[in-house]
């Protein structure tokens, strides 16, 4: 008996014990010729320790009325730990390179603010869609979020204050992401995917509007207007489309977006047009004193 009892012991000591498997992110060879437009700027523009901030005059469509805003973009490159999907404190061979985009909006709705804020990661020298994509909006009302990482599949956790939003973990299968559109935009347009195709909308239209998050059919293109690209993403079944401007030649900077969407038979338009752009490492501008910039974006 003393014998069996050993036995079982070490099976479930060793059962209890067995290390967590884990879903890594699967890395991909660095392919300059897939993502990167082999533009001598590249690097003494995005590589500098600076960020690229651009403002944005807004209108927004919300509750069927149009209220007026701000936006930001921020881009910035980065060091990324491709399985923990954050950033890296350390240079390690095994970090991604990636270009962020952390995008904000702050308008108000007759007494209450909304604030909304978009952070995306997307490889550089690799074809593959974004590492994580985390989206948030906060108001009198209460909280959302959404967070997706990208790992043998989408994994994506949502949070909110709704009943009709409540809490739950989507899995879905690997699609093209809008989100990750805006940074495949300023990393090489000669990429973004055209015609059509299976496509994850926005978090934040998703969100705002209580859409499921699913991949929905959509159609695309992009055109050359004299020195500017223009990318557009149409959903039939949302109503809804994205339109994006951009200076032809590099840096790619976007000027200015449109989004419009039909709900309850009501055309909603949304619109940014550019105020200013920098570069600069605002993260080390944190005092009192250090608001010069921020003037000049006018904010």
């Amino acid at each position: 008996m003393k014998s069996v009892y050993y036995i079982l012991m070490s099976f479930l000591f060793l059962f209890c014990n067995k290390p967590e498997e884990k879903t890594t992110y699967p890395i991909e060879k660095k392919d300059t010729a897939v993502s990167v437009q082999k533009h001598p700027k590249f690097n003494t523009y995005w590589n500098t320790g600076k960020a690229e901030i651009t403002s944005y005059a807004l209108t927004q469509s919300r509750y069927g009325q149009i209220h007026q805003g701000t936006a930001v973009n921020i881009f910035v490159t980065e060091e990324f730990l491709p399985n923990k999907q954050v950033k890296a404190d350390n240079q390690d061979e095994h970090n991604i390179s990636i270009l962020k985009l952390n995008s904000t909006k702050k308008f108000v709705t007759g007494i209450y603010p909304y604030s909304l804020m978009t952070s995306t990661f997307t490889p550089i020298y690799t074809s593959q869609k974004a590492i994580k994509i985390s989206f948030s909006s906060q108001e009198w009302c209460g909280n959302t979020f959404v967070q997706l990482n990208n790992r043998a599949q989408f994994e994506i956790d949502f949070r909110s204050y709704f009943e009709t939003n409540a809490d739950k973990k989507i899995v879905l299968t690997k699609n093209i992401l809008e989100n990750d559109l805006w940074n495949l935009l300023r990393i090489n347009p000669k990429k973004l995917p055209t015609g059509n195709f299976n496509s994850i909308p926005s978090f934040e239209f998703l969100a705002l509007n209580h859409q499921k998050i699913a991949a929905y059919q959509a159609n695309a293109s992009l055109k050359e207007e004299g020195d500017f690209i223009t990318y557009s993403i149409y959903y039939p079944s949302l109503k809804r489309e994205l339109t994006i401007k951009a200076t032809k030649k590099f840096p790619f900077t976007i000027e200015n977006w449109k989004e419009t969407f039909t709900k309850n038979g009501k055309e909603n338009t949304s619109e940014a047009t550019k105020i200013k752009t920098i570069q600069t490492a605002y993260w080390n501008k944190k005092r009192v004193t250090d608001t010069k910039e921020r003037t000049l974006l006018g904010l």
